[in-house]
């Protein structure tokens, strides 16, 4: 068994899932030395570049260089300075490199522009960010898809987690166990999902950027949780008070685990029946889904890693106060129906084709079907990325 956490690690500061996926082989089955990553630019701009970054399984800081070949930063002895080699892999109308083992990596790609990348001491690699209008990337059309490649498979996913931008699309050919494909948010939605945003009202609204006129991205409220502070109290309170007097069943998913039952007692927790207690979570909690009693520090029981994305889940959908049997009888058809819920995961799974993209961390949690945008086989061929995905 795997999941989205363990697979990209610490390397991406919002990703928090830790929701069980099935292997598609034995872990004993060796994957191949590489894998190539074949990468495909519909976007119609005049230029597109892709950076590829991440750990190698000894914990090296590694990037591509243009021609495939890996590139070791050295530290550098002051922070921010400048990356001394232009890891850029210019794309053309395609572009094919040959991928060796990394965890929690970044594919990084950009249209009519190359991105800046910094070091800090150790060596670090300084992102990108789309949260400091003064850093130089800020204004420029870019997003990411993320993956780690190690000896049981390759595991790639499309997050819209932190925000909505360039479309990407994801297929995943193998040796032998079939084609593996998210197909990502159509070419044009970023402006109807800022619409739909601008729509919902005024803290919505101020999570669309824009740059010279024109929408660049839509975050997440994860990113904005300052202006959320409350809103889903009200919920929280409602669902928190429900639980008093019915019993919540919880699912792990998991046959060694099993199922936990749980009630809201006298001192406000809610306390599941193998001892692990979870007190109120605020609106912040629920957005990042990784802070208060969501929190996973050192030692925390499998038992409560199993609760925690299942709770999430179920308050981002705002599920939680209707169905008191999580998330076993989940109906998709229900999810972001109340009033105050999250909007953006809403407004995001309504343009994605087959509902498929992570739209918060814990998007992958499913009665059956699955949300999540990942693909993922222990026999990996090609990992074809297209930017501006046309379909739709």
């Amino acid at each position: 068994m795997i999941s989205r956490r363990s697979f990209l690690g610490a390397s991406a500061a919002t990703l928090a899932t830790a929701t069980l996926l099935p292997l598609t082989r034995s872990a004993s089955a060796a994957t191949p030395a590489t894998f190539r990553l074949n990468l495909v630019d519909k976007s119609g701009s005049g230029t597109a570049c892709a950076y590829v970054t991440g750990k190698t399984p000894d914990g090296r800081l590694v990037l591509l260089q243009a021609d495939g070949t890996p590139y070791y930063p050295a530290s550098p002895s002051a922070p921010g300075t400048p990356l001394p080699v232009d890891c850029a892999i210019p794309i053309g109308a395609a572009k094919e490199v040959s991928v060796p083992k990394m965890d929690g990596a970044r594919m990084y790609v950009v249209t009519d522009a190359k991105l800046d990348f910094f070091l800090d001491p150790g060596p670090n690699l300084v992102h990108p960010s789309f949260l400091n209008p003064t850093d130089p990337n800020f204004a420029k059309n870019w997003s990411f898809s993320e993956f780690t490649f190690n000896d049981t498979q390759l595991y790639a996913n499309i997050s819209y987690v932190d925000f909505v931008a360039l479309p990407m699309g994801l297929e995943l050919t193998t040796t032998g166990s079939g084609t593996k494909t998210v197909a990502g948010l159509p070419s044009g939605s970023l402006d109807p999902i800022c619409a739909a945003l601008s729509a919902q009202g005024t803290d919505w609204a101020k999570l669309v950027q824009t740059s010279s006129g024109g929408n660049l991205r839509a975050l997440s409220p994860h990113h904005r949780a300052d202006q959320f502070a409350g809103y889903l109290d009200g919920y929280i309170d409602q669902a928190w008070q429900h639980y008093t007097g019915t019993t919540l069943t919880v699912d792990s998913q998991n046959p060694g685990l099993g199922t936990f039952t749980g009630r809201v007692t006298a001192d406000g927790l809610l306390s599941f029946d193998n001892g692990e207690t979870f007190a109120k979570p605020a609106t912040a909690d629920v957005w990042s889904c990784d802070s208060g009693p969501f929190a996973i520090p050192a030692g925390t029981s499998d038992a409560r890693k199993s609760i925690i994305p299942r709770l999430a889940a179920a308050l981002n959908r705002t599920t939680l106060l209707a169905n008191p049997d999580q998330p076993t009888a989940e109906d998709p058809a229900t999810f972001y129906q109340n009033e105050t819920t999250n909007h953006y995961a809403r407004i995001v799974h309504g343009k994605l084709p087959g509902n498929r993209g992570y739209a918060f961390p814990y998007d992958d949690v499913s009665p059956g079907p699955d949300f999540s945008g990942a693909v993922f086989a222990g026999d990996p061929e090609t990992l074809t990325v297209t930017i501006g995905s046309t379909h739709g």
